[in-house]
């Protein structure tokens, strides 16, 4: 026999999911709406594969309805947008589509002499330090 609470999820979470992402919802959001923790909310994409798809595509309809008023405000149909605030938003809740630094691997063999290979070592060292 089960342990604990009945679970409060149905079915029907996964089109007001949807919905909400429609509206530039996050998933925070989505679980404030949904009247849970986002503990319970993680828990819930990991159990149920259709809540989980839903709050994938959710996560893509909000980053389309960000870009969209974002573009439309670009061209003035909002008063007072604030291109950098917009920006810096973009940046954080989209970080994979919208960050600045690209990442580059360096891979392959070099044959070199160990004065070379002590100067190669320390431009990869270079290339790759975190900033």
């Amino acid at each position: 026999m089960p342990v604990g609470r009945p679970t409060k999820y149905t079915p029907d979470m996964c089109d007001r999911v949807i919905e909400l992402g429609k509206t530039g919802a996050s998933k925070h959001e989505m679980a404030l709406e949904l009247g849970i923790a986002m503990s319970t909310f993680d828990v819930w994409q990991n159990e149920n594969p259709q809540f989980s798809e839903a709050v994938s595509r959710s996560l893509e309809l909000s980053q389309g309805w960000w870009e969209k008023n974002g573009r439309l405000a670009t061209f003035g149909a909002f008063d007072g947008f604030n291109a950098t605030s917009f920006i810096f938003n973009m940046k954080n809740r989209f970080r994979d589509s919208w960050r600045d630094k690209q990442e580059t691997e360096l891979s392959g063999n070099l044959s070199l002499d160990d004065n070379r290979k002590a100067v190669a070592q320390r431009i990869i060292e270079r290339l790759t330090k975190k900033e």
